[in-house]
């Protein structure tokens, strides 16, 4: 018998703790992040008067950010137009940071609504902005199933936090 291949055992040691977290998470993280300031640690790049950009804890790429309300809402209907509008021009304004800070070909934005649509916290609707590159998906994701992230969170808000506050100014002169 051959040896396993080195790609048989990945350590991601982070994941232990949302591992053991899951079903057991007391209050919404999407709440509490917001009072937490805006920081390496919230992961909080941008408070606006509604939402606020937040680096994703476990990232699908490099950048990927998201959009959230304050309000603590599950269901897309139940958002005021004030609450739409400043989520769409916060998705507007993180695409441009993304662009200056990464360069990537293209970008995956939306929102799973509902557990069974994929949505890891249901209860707290937030929209997903992930920046993407032709060929981002390598021979790590398809021979293992793992994707290999090459920048650290504290890495990705000192870049991305000037950028978003930049974009959210210009957003705003346009007005």
């Amino acid at each position: 018998m051959w040896p396993k291949p080195w790609y048989s055992n990945l350590w991601a040691p982070w994941r232990m703790a949302y591992i053991k977290s899951h079903g057991e998470r007391r209050g919404c993280v999407f709440c509490e992040a917001p009072n937490m300031g805006v920081n390496p640690e919230s992961l909080v790049v941008y408070k606006g008067a509604r939402n606020y950009v937040i680096l994703n804890k476990y990232p699908y790429n490099s950048g990927h950010l998201m959009v959230v309300p304050y309000r603590h809402v599950s269901r897309l209907e139940d958002l005021t137009v004030e609450e739409l509008a400043e989520m769409m021009i916060l998705v507007r304004a993180s695409v441009k940071a993304l662009k200056k800070a990464y360069k990537p070909h293209g970008f995956n934005i939306g929102m799973n609504l509902g557990e069974a649509a994929g949505a890891g916290i249901a209860d707290h609707l937030h929209m997903h902005i992930v920046p993407r590159w032709v060929g981002d998906t390598n021979y790590m994701t398809i021979t293992a199933g793992a994707k290999v992230i090459p920048q650290s969170l504290e890495e990705a808000w000192k870049v991305l936090k000037p950028l978003v506050e930049e974009a959210v100014r210009e957003e705003a002169q346009e007005k």
